[in-house]
C-alpha cells in the first residue's frame, strides 16, 4: 500500500483529503505543518508527500526545497490556493512534480496521484519500456528490438524524459533550462536540432512519436 504524507494546515481539509485516500486505498499521514512533517519524514517511509504552501512559520516552497535536498526521487504535489504564475514557477523551481489550486476535485486528485506514483516507480526502476523500445537510465541506453540506438547523454535525456512524461507538453525553454548548463548559448532553436536528430534515429519506432506542438514545445504520444 502506498504511504503519502498530507501537509495542510486547515485541519478539516488535511482531514478530509487524509480520509478520501484511505477510502481510495492509499495509508495517509496528516500533519499541520512543516515542522510536524519533517518528524513524521524522519520517522517513516513515504511514497508521495502532498503540500499547501501558505503555512505557519515554514512555507510549502521552503518545505519543499528541504525535502528535496534529502530526498531526490519522491514525489510532491502542491494544493493551494496560490493559482499565480510566479508561485507555480517558484514551485517548479523547487523541484516540486505537480501543482493543483484550491478548491480541489478529491477525484481529480486522484489521478494525479496515480500518475505522479507511477512516474515514481519508473525513476525508482530506471527503466522505461514503450512497446519494442526499452531506455535503461542507469546505462544510458537505448532498445529498439534488442537492438542499441546510439544516442549521445542530452539526447537520451531529452528522450527519457518526454516519454515518462507521455502526452504532457514540455516547453523549448523548460527543456533548455533542465538540459543545458544555465550559461549555454545555442538557444530554443538547439532543442529543435536535437528533437530532429531523435525523430531521425527513431524513425523505424511505431510504438511512439514526437509531436510538435506549436508555440509551445514538444511532448511523446505513445501509439
Amino acid at each position: 500500500m502506498f504511504k503519502i504524507l498530507v501537509v495542510e494546515d486547515d485541519r478539516e481539509l488535511n482531514q478530509a483529503v487524509c480520509s478520501f485516500l484511505m477510502q481510495n486505498g492509499y495509508e495517509t499521514v496528516g500533519c499541520l505543518g512543516a515542522n510536524e512533517a519533517y518528524n513524521a519524514i524522519y520517522g517513516n517511509m513515504f511514497d508521495m508527500i502532498i503540500s499547501d504552501i501558505m503555512m505557519p512559520d515554514i512555507d510549502g516552497f521552503e518545505f519543499a526545497e528541504t525535502v528535496r535536498s534529502l530526498n531526490n526521487e519522491i514525489p510532491i504535489l502542491f494544493m493551494t490556493a496560490r493559482d499565480d504564475l510566479a508561485s507555480k514557477q517558484r514551485g517548479f523551481r523547487a523541484q516540486i512534480d505537480d501543482y493543483m489550486v484550491k478548491p480541489i476535485d478529491l477525484d481529480e486528485l486522484i489521478l494525479h496521484i496515480g500518475a505522479l506514483l507511477r512516474r515514481a516507480k519508473i525513476a525508482s526502476s530506471k527503466k522505461l519500456t514503450i512497446g519494442s523500445l526499452t531506455l535503461n537510465a542507469e546505462e544510458h541506453m537505448a532498445y529498439l528490438n534488442d537492438e542499441e540506438i546510439a544516442l549521445t547523454v542530452r539526447e537520451f535525456n531529452i528522450l527519457y524524459k518526454l516519454l515518462s512524461h507521455p502526452k504532457k507538453t514540455f516547453t523549448r525553454s523548460g527543456l533548455v533550462d533542465e538540459f543545458w548548463d544555465s550559461e549555454a548559448t545555442s538557444g530554443l532553436r538547439m532543442v529543435d536540432v536535437y528533437i530532429t536528430k531523435l525523430r531521425n534515429k527513431f524513425s523505424n519506432c511505431d510504438d511512439f512519436e514526437i509531436v510538435t506542438v506549436h508555440g509551445l514545445g514538444y511532448k511523446a504520444v505513445p501509439k
